[in-house]
């Protein structure tokens, strides 16, 4: 079944996540209509090649054009308008910028693999509950709520201008008819019942006034809680969603909603500030004794003026923290001279503002690092797909001034990928009168020289971000608090959710919790140091705990991805754990764990019983990317072979564990079925498995030899010249000697 058919598949919840990231800049019905091809081609790969990048994206515009053909013969009019819509949209956007569009259907992808990952976990973890709670949900209704209550009274109260404005004309020019009058005139019985008739007039006018002035200064205080409140916890929610998505947890929305209350609150005060201008125009015209406008009015203004100034300030956000394209899956690394990209929008979405905010970007004031490339760029409506007030800067890098470079090679590791910088942002907005100076910055971000560093790097921005809500403490790491084990192995699991489609079930959770911790805990109790988790080697070992994890992800990504995505890799499973589970199963029952002595390893032990009744357990020396590199993990599985009795090789795999058949388990992951035609260099490679199997069965890391291995028996040797020449069996037998 296709990733899009299980996507297609799940409950509404999840299906609103899967909507909330295609839109213009990949539109869903591509997505829908191209699911099989799409998902066969390599974009990430593509993300890092523009050759690459180029082809696919000519190769998608070719599929599109074949869509078109087929809907054109079945008359669906509104498919072949949005199909010539979209390819149009396609060609004009990415045309200059093919990587792009590999980036971002890479990134929706692996969204919905994480997804699909989320939606098979049993439990919510504490901070996926935290930041989907029911008051959270509560409080964004209210909240949009109450920016309609508040722009409907808004509305309202320029109808009441307006009847003021009419009452006033219609008094005015009752009053001067008066005072046109000769002085004789002034004095007969129906001028005085008319005096008497304005003076009435005047005492509404004074009353509409007295009410139109409170109903502005009402409306002006429902804007000023709201903004205080409710609205500012809700900004902060959405900063602590990002955080989170940041680090792999579930993808941040919200944005357009906050986008919608923060525009409706701007226009509503700017309505009000129209109000009253309004009143100051009507009383340039008419004033008495006891007018409140001149007394309330300028009070009210300042206010107005106040919260216009806080709203614009808080609505300037960094909508996508900075990343590197080569790397999307580790946003806030930046590796000097390498490109990276951030997102900002202005949340107050005003037609006015068009192309006429202009945004720098700049590092932070330590002034060891410079920001090269396009940093002015002025923010506009038309690059988005929905319209938002936005900026992307796609070709900025970050260098090292050349006065600190000398000092470089005295810093650690450690300190150099736990040092953190900020990417700043500032701009200013005129508008209407209004001139506000703006200001934002990116989550710290951290710096590196080499990919060597990334894992290092990415360790402090995930330990950062999972233990803070503090959008800018560059001194984090001088004392990293601890973090609770419960919410750490969560994020763990978000790692393998995200990156390679699968997250960690409570059982595989649990080993890593005791490899932490050395010992059995309470996840919820249990805090964690951040020496234990990346500093510290782990015990009898000569690397942390991190670093073995991230080798796993690697081992993962690179070479048994679509093993661990069908969960058949249980992977975080101790030597003692396994035995215990492999003990009373069918002889030949085996199971697939990661190497805990090896990085980046990955081995399988399987059960035997003797004539004696006695159990016995065989395992082999971890593969590792050179190996795997050479030969798929699926077709080791499928060619191990043993010496059994009378000196036949026959592979001992039967079972994954618990009962599942070899092949059932495995066999779409072949990469081809053994013929006769096989070459010879590959049929020794396999068989030479049945020689390292007896090296392996001591669980030793030494490195063999050739003659560990030579002379062999004359009847291992016997076997091998049925098949094969000296030649070619001296050759295997090398290769595999290299690889270990």
């Amino acid at each position: 079944m296709s990733q899009w058919s299980q996507v297609q598949q799940l409950e509404i919840k999840f299906l609103e996540q899967v909507d909330q990231f295609y839109d213009d800049n990949f539109p869903m019905e591509i997505r829908h209509l191209l699911a099989q091809w799409i998902e066969s081609q390599d974009w990430e790969a593509a993300s890092n090649n523009e050759a690459m990048a180029t082809i696919l994206l000519q190769n998608l515009l070719i599929q599109v054009d074949e869509q078109l053909d087929r809907v054109s013969q079945e008359k669906n009019l509104l498919l072949i308008h949005n199909l010539k819509r979209i390819r149009k949209l396609l060609q004009g956007k990415y045309h200059g910028s093919p990587m792009h569009i590999a980036v971002i259907i890479s990134n929706c992808l692996r969204e919905e693999r994480r997804i699909l990952a989320a939606a098979s976990m049993p439990v919510q973890g504490p901070l996926e509950k935290s930041l989907q709670s029911s008051v959270v949900s509560e409080r964004q209704r209210n909240v949009e709520h109450k920016v309609s209550a508040i722009k409907n009274s808004a509305q309202m109260t320029d109808q009441d201008v307006k009847y003021l404005e009419d009452l006033q004309e219609e008094f005015d020019f009752r009053y001067k008819t008066i005072q046109s009058l000769e002085q004789s005139d002034k004095n007969s019985a129906l001028i005085k019942q008319e005096m008497l008739a304005l003076q009435a007039m005047l005492n509404t006018l004074d009353y509409k006034r007295k009410e139109v002035l409170s109903k502005i200064g009402r409306v002006i205080h429902e804007i000023d809680i709201l903004m205080s409140n409710m609205l500012t916890e809700e900004l902060l929610d959405w900063k602590r969603r990002q955080q989170i998505a940041c680090i792999g947890g579930p993808l941040h929305g919200g944005l357009d909603q906050l986008q919608n209350c923060f525009t409706l609150l701007a226009e509503s005060l700017f309505q009000v500030r129209r109000q009253l201008e309004k009143l100051d125009e009507l009383l340039t015209r008419l004033t008495y004794d006891g007018d409140p406008i001149p007394v309330q009015r300028p009070q009210l203004l300042e206010k107005v003026s106040f919260l216009l100034y806080n709203l614009f300030r808080n609505s300037f956000v960094v909508e996508r923290q900075p990343c590197m394209p080569t790397h999307p899956q580790r946003p806030m690394v930046l590796k000097t001279l390498i490109q990276f990209t951030v997102k900002l929008r202005l949340l107050i979405k005003l037609p006015e503002l068009n192309y006429q905010i202009r945004v720098k970007a700049t590092i932070d004031n330590n002034r060891r690092f410079v920001l090269c490339g396009t940093h002015v760029k002025a923010m506009n409506m038309d690059e988005s797909a929905n319209g938002s007030l936005s900026v992307e800067f796609r070709h900025l890098q970050p260098k090292e001034m050349k006065s600190s470079a000398g000092s470089k090679g005295n810093e650690g590791p450690h300190m150099v990928t736990e040092e953190l910088h900020s990417i700043s942002f500032e701009t200013q907005v005129c508008l209407y009168g209004l001139t506000v100076n703006l200001e934002t910055s990116s989550l710290p971000v951290v710096m590196i020289s080499n990919v060597s560093q990334l894992p290092n790097a990415w360790a402090s921005i995930i330990w950062y971000n999972l233990s803070t809500n503090d959008p800018q403490n560059l001194s984090f790491f001088n004392n990293p608090p601890a973090a609770t084990l419960s919410q750490l192995l969560e994020v763990l699991s978000w790692q393998f959710s995200s990156y390679v489609g699968r997250g960690l079930n409570s059982e595989q959770l649990s080993m890593l919790a005791e490899k932490l911790t050395g010992q059995q805990v309470s996840y919820n109790d249990y805090q964690l140091s951040w020496a234990k988790f990346c500093k510290e080697h782990l015990p009898g070992k000569s690397f942390t705990f991190w670093v073995w994890l991230e080798a796993i992800l690697d081992l993962i990504k690179k070479h048994i991805l679509p093993l661990w995505i069908d969960g058949y890799v249980m992977g975080f499973v101790s030597k003692e754990k396994e035995r215990i589970l492999l003990k009373d199963k069918t002889p030949g029952t085996f199971l697939l764990r990661f190497s805990e002595s090896n990085l980046g390893g990955i081995t399988f032990t399987w059960v035997d019983h003797l004539e004696n009744g006695d159990v016995t357990f065989h395992s082999v020396e971890p593969y590792n990317k050179g190996r795997l590199s050479a030969l798929p993990f699926a077709d080791i599985l499928r060619d191990y072979k043993v010496i059994m009795a009378d000196n036949v090789p026959e592979n001992p795999l039967k079972y994954l564990y618990p009962d599942i058949p070899k092949d059932k388990a495995f066999g779409r992951h072949y990469s081809c079925q053994p013929d006769e035609g096989e070459a010879p260099f590959l049929v020794a490679f396999k068989i030479i498995f049945l020689i390292f199997f007896f090296l392996s069965l001591n669980d030793s890391t030494d490195p063999h030899s050739p003659s560990d291995l030579l002379p062999m028996s004359p009847s291992v040797y016997a076997v091998l010249r049925e098949h094969l020449s000296p030649t070619v069996i001296e050759t295997a037998v090398c290769y595999n000697l290299f690889n270990q």
